[in-house]
């Protein structure tokens, strides 16, 4: 899927291409312009999703770091700021949880909200499973709270952000969230409506 700033892009080199043309219909000499324009939220979107991917390599350096001195023996790993701790152990979850959570957006159980947060959906099956129900309760909450923790992160370690800048990253990633989602999955648009997509 082509980023806005990609579309705007291949528009804007096409309305230069086709002015170059009737400008060398005229005799006169041309020059190139490549002109690429981002406005203010795609560059904020390329900010929230480059914080968020940059978690999750910390979370894979981290799980695949082993350490040994020169007679074999482990050594204590590094101390990690809590904050960091924090948020690559809610991807570490994230990413255990991350089958469940697809299953619940195929069948419909959960939906992308506005809010960046997934939001819970009756079904049939959670209507006569309590079970079900009560498991697919406990893992959108428990998606919900990883998904504050690294958005919580985000804000705190981009000098762009400040703390009330916390629903503004959440737009941005539920925006970013809507962008992905597969076709039939929920999705509640800024307006707060529900569409399938």
């Amino acid at each position: 899927m082509k980023s806005r700033a990609m579309r705007f892009h291949a528009g804007m080199v096409g309305m230069f291409a086709a002015l170059g043309m009737a400008v060398a219909g005229c005799g006169g000499p041309l020059v190139q312009v490549d002109v690429t324009i981002i406005d203010q939220k795609t560059a904020l979107e390329n900010q929230v999703l480059g914080s968020y991917e940059e978690i999750g390599k910390d979370m894979m350096l981290l799980a695949s770091v082993r350490s040994v001195d020169k007679e074999g023996r482990l050594k204590r790993a590094p101390d990690i700021p809590l904050g960091k701790k924090e948020a690559i152990r809610a991807r570490q979850r994230q990413e255990f949880n991350r089958d469940d959570i697809e299953q619940f957006k195929r069948t419909q159980v959960a939906g992308e909200g506005n809010e960046g947060l997934l939001v819970f959906f009756e079904t049939e099956r959670t209507r006569t499973d309590a079970a079900f129900r009560e498991r697919v309760r406990a893992l959108i909450d428990q998606e919900n709270e990883d998904r504050v923790i690294l958005l919580k992160r985000i804000v705190a370690t981009n000098e762009t952000f400040s703390e009330g800048d916390l629903p503004k990253v959440q737009k941005i990633f539920a925006s970013l969230n809507r962008d992905n989602a597969r076709p039939g999955d929920k999705i509640q648009m800024e307006d707060g409506k529900w569409a399938v997509k």
